[in-house]
């Protein structure tokens, strides 16, 4: 509820703060004393536009505050945790401060709790703390997206519409399912020949997983071998010379040995050729040793001639169809597994659409069903409703006037968690009257007055507690304005209420009155408000009963209206 209100420096305001309780406040005082300040600052503060010719002269700027105190759960408390502002001070239970500033050149700031916020989101949020409703400013009951809320808040139990939103919720996720499957047969049956091609191309390649960098690894093994075995034949080419008519090392060698054979030397000397031809010898040995290790060698390098080149079509082949798609080698077995999956998906889709098609016709008729059984129970509802809400017109002076609940049914693009039902209230305020939006049919002051009734049936369904009204005895007086009062009273048994008033018998009926008052200090008109209590409530409202000179009646009068 609205806890508290500071207002600084706007119109004829220079510092003022008020705290409100629990119950009814009626807010009294004589026209032109300044209560459409208190609501135009209380606008302000909760997001209205700002206007600079607010400031009171001489100031800079223009600054209100209002308290609101909350309990736990609250909606506001939510919509605060959603952008972040729950960290800065804000529990369940506690106060939430709203403060706009306003600059003489035009410029505001709107803050939650010291907070810096938007302007919209200000409005969001007051919309979740209080309602207005007044000759020329209704909000909550008249606005028609209310309606179907404030209709199943009356009278349709929880049940039947949980579910309704939990059939619809079914629905529409099987026709979500339904029209993503209905697409990707109809992407997938286009790409058909490109499918059949692409796995037929994989297929006959089958790639593996890691196969590239085996091959890769097998590529450079095999590349290193053939560039051994062409070095160790080179070697062995060039001790067995393929022109045996350039002899070799082996030849020159044992030519070499005959011909130190044929030194000869006399008898009984040493032949100097011995340690040479020794030489040669083992030169021929080391030699034929030589042509052993390559041979073994040669032996140890001989592969499959052809796996190089096995090995590379493989990895290259790999390669180009990876680029082909556009993907990496090491991508293609899944690859491959997506195309396969997509033409057998392809091959039963239609069994799949049609179970789905099944699934979702069975589901919308269960939806059909719910809502069918929800319409009906707020068919009774709206009678109801017109029913209580025509038993209090009549005290309220509006005897003449028809509430009627009208319940059509939506498009089906339309319908929602919500059911089929489009509800709206109308009001007819003359017999023979075609019934219209209320708010294009009834004046300022009959909107007002209906405001109210409806607010002694309805409960708004969106945790407001604090409702504003604004001169909704306008135009009445004696016994209407008495039945005003008394309904007044019985909605601020539930929410807190003000009132804006010039009429005793709605006066008499707060729990608290406050009233608005202008003086002139120092030769400048001031708004004051006093919190009135005991004689002088008795006196203001003796005053509202007889104007300018309160008389003795007037007083008896008064105190005959608050002991009620």
């Amino acid at each position: 509820m609205l806890h508290s209100l500071s207002i600084r420096d706007v119109v004829l305001i220079e510092r003022l703060d008020l705290h409100f309780a629990a119950g009814l406040t009626a807010l009294t005082g004589e026209t032109g004393a300044g209560k459409s300040i208190l609501l135009d600052s209380l606008g302000l503060a909760l997001g209205a536009r700002a206007d600079t010719g607010l400031i009171r002269h001489g100031a800079e700027q223009a600054v209100v505050a209002a308290s609101f105190s909350v309990g736990g759960g609250h909606s506001a408390l939510a919509l605060l945790a959603e952008h972040g502002l729950a960290e800065h001070g804000l529990e369940s239970g506690s106060d939430i401060l709203v403060r706009r500033i306003v600059g003489r050149d035009g410029r505001s700031r709107a803050l939650v709790n010291d907070q810096p916020v938007s302007v919209g989101f200000l409005k969001n949020l007051a919309g979740l703390l209080i309602e207005v409703q007044g000759q020329h400013e209704q909000v909550g009951l008249a606005d028609p997206a209310n309606h179907i809320f404030l209709l199943d808040s009356f009278g349709v139990p929880p049940a039947p519409r949980n579910a309704v939103a939990a059939t619809h919720k079914a629905w529409r996720e099987a026709a979500g399912r339904l029209a993503a499957a209905e697409k990707k047969i109809e992407e997938t049956a286009r790409e058909e020949e490109f499918l059949r091609h692409a796995a037929d191309e994989l297929g006959k390649l089958n790639p593996v997983a890691g196969e590239e960098e085996a091959l890769a690894a097998e590529r450079v093994r095999l590349q290193a071998g053939e560039r051994r075995a062409e070095a160790i034949a080179a070697a062995i080419a060039e001790l067995r010379p393929k022109d045996r008519r350039q002899g070799g090392p082996a030849a020159a060698l044992r030519g070499a040995a005959r011909a130190l054979a044929r030194v000869t030397v006399p008898a009984g000397s040493v032949n100097p050729a011995g340690p040479a031809i020794a030489a040669v010898e083992r030169a021929e040995v080391a030699l034929s040793e030589a042509e052993d290790f390559m041979e073994r060698m040669a032996a140890a390098e001989e592969d499959d001639p052809r796996a190089l080149e096995a090995t590379e079509e493989r990895l290259f082949a790999l390669r180009a169809v990876a680029r082909k798609h556009g993907i990496q080698v090491s991508a293609l077995p899944a690859f491959y597994a997506d195309l396969r999956a997509r033409l057998v998906a392809l091959e039963s889709g239609v069994a799949d659409i049609a179970a789905l098609t099944t699934e979702v016709a069975r589901l919308r008729a269960a939806y059909v069903e719910a809502a069918a059984a929800l319409s009906g129970l707020r068919e009774q509802a709206a009678r109801d409703l017109e029913t209580a809400i025509g038993t209090e017109l009549p005290p309220l002076k509006l005897e003449r006037a028809r509430f009627v609940v009208e319940r059509s049914m939506l498009p089906e693009a339309a319908w929602g968690a919500r059911g089929v039902d489009a509800i709206r209230f109308l009001i007819a305020t003359n017999p023979g009257e075609t019934p219209g939006a209320l708010d294009k049919i009834a004046s300022g002051g009959e909107l007002s007055r209906l405001m109210l009734a409806m607010k002694v049936v309805l409960t708004s369904g969106a945790g407001i507690e604090t409702l504003i009204f604004d001169e909704v005895d306008s135009g009445i007086g004696g016994a209407t304005a008495a039945a005003v009062g008394e309904r007044l009273a019985r909605v601020a048994e539930g929410v807190q209420v003000l009132v804006v008033t010039h009429s005793p018998q709605v006066a008499a009926r707060g729990a608290a009155q406050l009233r608005v008052a202008k003086r002139v200090v120092d030769d400048r008109a001031v708004t004051g408000v006093d919190v009135l209590d005991g004689v002088e409530r008795r006196e203001e409202i003796a005053r509202m009963l007889a104007g300018e000179f309160v008389t003795d009646a007037a007083r008896q009068a008064a105190t005959s209206l608050l002991a009620r």
